[in-house]
């Protein structure tokens, strides 16, 4: 079975900005060596905890200091660009790192109100035109139906995703003859279900494709129970903290956790965020993977993993690639 990486890149207390965005190159490569089919960043805006406002830039960056790896954007929030811009920009990463870059969409804010409106002036508007952008920037990027090229028009085209976490994304996705990539970590929705409904709607905008589905999810593996348990106490903790607008200091260390754990009544919060985390030890974490996969039938396994040590990190993405990569 296929795994990926998908990195949020973010900053732990003990770090600056320009430490978590290295750390992030960093996890690429790791991800490169270990066997991970690809490696995507999100983007995010004015929120303190996470480094990368920008994917484009540091895909440059990333796909310079790797060789064979896959990289993407997870996602382009397109409600803020012009498809023509986004067309030129992933072309020119195509032209330079050939056959190796994806194009991930997506249109959330990525952010809170004050910077969704300093970024654009009809914000909404574009999301509810959010078909014709995407229609637009396929065109583009197949580089069929226009007049205007997005040059350079590279070799081999950028691969084109839908990322998303809900009914109507899949459906789109179906509809416009995308790969799917639902982002179950982050969703309350059924994953199986909406997956099941894009493989039967799929409609292939080229002759010969097919659908294909990642599925991502929130994964912490130590060598034992306990100790994937207390390293997941600090991501835990951060979601809590970023639901009440706290986030700001960034990943918080275990023993920070603890201390903040113990002041706070609202267990089940803890267990609403647990239950879409998978946290355990190497055959653990293997069963739950296959079990979802089994059950979604997804194509490809995407992998976040948030922990306050670096080191912590890269343990767990090498223990996961030990049970499946051969």
């Amino acid at each position: 079975m296929k795994l990926s990486i998908l990195d949020q890149s973010p900053i732990s207390t003990n770090q600056t900005a320009n430490e978590a965005l290295q750390e992030s190159m960093n996890l690429a490569r790791i991800g490169e060596t270990l066997g991970y089919s690809r490696y995507w960043i999100a983007e995010h805006h004015a929120m303190p905890g996470l480094a990368c406002s920008a994917p484009e830039v540091m895909l440059g960056y990333i796909g310079a200091n790797t060789k064979n790896i896959r990289i993407g954007s997870g996602a382009v929030l397109l409600p803020y660009y012009k498809p023509y811009k986004v067309a030129e920009t992933y072309h020119m990463l195509s032209t330079l790192f050939p056959n190796r870059i994806d194009v991930g969409i997506g249109r959330a804010p990525g952010g809170p109100a004050e910077a969704t409106n300093a970024l654009s002036d009809n914000y909404l508007e574009h999301v509810y035109k959010m078909p014709d952008l995407v229609n637009e920037l396929i065109k583009y990027i197949d580089n069929e139906g226009t007049v205007l090229e997005a040059s350079p028009i590279p070799q081999i085209s950028p691969d084109l995703w839908m990322l998303g976490t809900s009914r109507k994304s899949g459906n789109f996705a179906a509809e416009n003859g995308l790969a799917y990539s639902f982002g179950q970590f982050m969703s309350d929705e059924n994953g199986t279900e909406i997956v099941q409904q894009y493989r039967q709607s799929f409609q292939p905008r080229k002759k010969g494709q097919k659908p294909y589905v990642i599925m991502a999810l929130s994964v912490i593996c130590a060598e034992t129970t306990q100790k994937a348990e207390e390293i997941a106490l600090s991501s835990i903790v951060w979601e809590l903290q970023n639901e009440s607008m706290k986030g700001n200091k960034g990943v918080p260390s275990v023993d920070e956790a603890k201390k903040i754990l113990l002041n706070l009544r609202n267990q089940k919060s803890i267990e609403r965020i647990k239950k879409k985390m998978i946290i355990g030890n190497p055959n653990e974490v293997k069963s739950k993977i296959l079990e979802i996969q089994s059950h979604v039938l997804a194509d490809e396994i995407m992998i976040v993993t948030i922990t306050y040590s670096s080191k912590d990190k890269h343990q767990s993405y090498r223990l996961i690639a030990e049970q499946f990569i051969k």
